[in-house]
């Protein structure tokens, strides 16, 4: 089935059902798993490799994954083996099932440096409880005390509840470095701000782009600031990547997102992508002439309400976004007596 906007094109404007393929193009199918939050699904891609396949990207590891993933393994991929895991980024989503199909297979894993490095350190890394760094994250973004004092009574999310043990060893990938899978050649070009060192792939022989979370159609990636480096600017990272990758789209590219559906029209997304986060920083810039706190610069940011189950993402983002300005000399802070942040673009 075909559908369009006025802007983007889809070539499928339906999604498949769980653990089917479709044949995106020529030995590259494109095959959707499962996710239990409000993005519901992940995207995965199979380059054919003959008497292999290499795979991008693997969702998250759960009891239901690893019964889909046996069905496209007997189904789909005919039994062939997982020869190689090509990993975008190290994000749960993409990496919880990659450790599966390593032991599964002796796949080798490729991947970048810093994406194996945070994939490797956060599912080792297991919490029982909410660090002081990420408490006093919470406080210093203005958190209500209502959300505070849930997240520090509770278990923290850690990356080892949706993914399996990732070996040690993995081949790297940088920047300008070509991959061969699939029957083609892929110049690597590498993206930041969603997450550090993303890996995207650019056919030379045709008009694939695999972008994993780094371009999406209908949605901008989250960009967001964690306890782990609490004054990064991804937005300085994100934009750069954005100009970057810009200067390599044309119409006829087809895109392979992590999420959301195929789409050609990348020119006109990458300058959407630059403009989206334009125009949240004028909004906040007019929001913060009166003080504020992290958590209170949802709606210029937004433009909607954000209930607590995004609230953890929404707030990184918020984060995010302050320091982008705050780093440009553009706003002041200052603690609250409460430990909080207060942000403000006045003289």
């Amino acid at each position: 089935m075909d559908g369009s906007t006025g802007i983007l094109h889809y070539p499928h404007a339906e999604p498949q059902d769980w653990g089917e393929a479709v044949e995106i193009a020529e030995g590259v199918l494109w095959i959707r798993l499962p996710l239990p939050m409000a993005l519901n699904h992940v995207n995965i891609y199979a380059l054919d490799d003959g008497d292999s396949w290499t795979v991008v990207d693997a969702g998250f590891h759960s009891k239901h994954s690893v019964e889909l993933w046996e069905k496209v393994l007997a189904g789909p991929l005919a039994g062939r083996p997982v020869g190689r895991v090509i990993l975008t980024h190290h994000h749960p989503d993409h990496v919880g099932m990659v450790g599966w199909l390593m032991e599964r297979f002796g796949a080798e894993l490729v991947t970048t440096r810093t994406a194996w490095l945070f994939a490797r350190m956060l599912i080792l890394d297991v919490e029982d409880k909410a660090s002081e760094q990420s408490l006093e994250f919470l406080r210093g973004a203005g958190s209500p005390p209502e959300i505070y004092e849930a997240r520090k009574a509770q278990r923290p999310y850690n990356f080892a509840d949706t993914s399996y043990p990732l070996p040690v060893g993995y081949t790297r990938v940088k920047q300008d470095d070509v991959l061969h899978a699939g029957g083609r050649d892929w110049d690597v070009h590498i993206g930041n701000g969603h997450a550090p060192e993303h890996l995207t792939m650019w056919s030379r022989s045709d008009n694939l782009v695999i972008a994993g979370d780094q371009i999406i159609s209908s949605i901008s990636p989250n960009i967001g600031v964690y306890p782990t480096e609490p004054d990064a600017d991804p937005v300085a990272e994100w934009l750069e990547s954005c100009g970057r990758l810009a200067g390599l789209a044309h119409e006829q590219h087809l895109v392979l997102s992590g999420h959301k559906l195929p789409f050609s029209g990348l020119p006109v997304r990458m300058r959407q992508l630059i403009e989206n986060h334009h125009g949240a920083l004028g909004r906040l810039r007019e929001h913060l002439r009166t003080p504020h706190t992290a958590a209170e610069c949802f709606a210029p940011l937004f433009k909607r309400s954000i209930d607590e189950g995004i609230f953890g993402l929404a707030l990184a983002e918020s984060v995010a976004h302050l320091n982008h300005l705050h780093q440009a000399g553009e706003v002041t802070r200052w603690r609250r007596e409460d430990g909080a942040w207060l942000w403000h673009a006045g003289e």
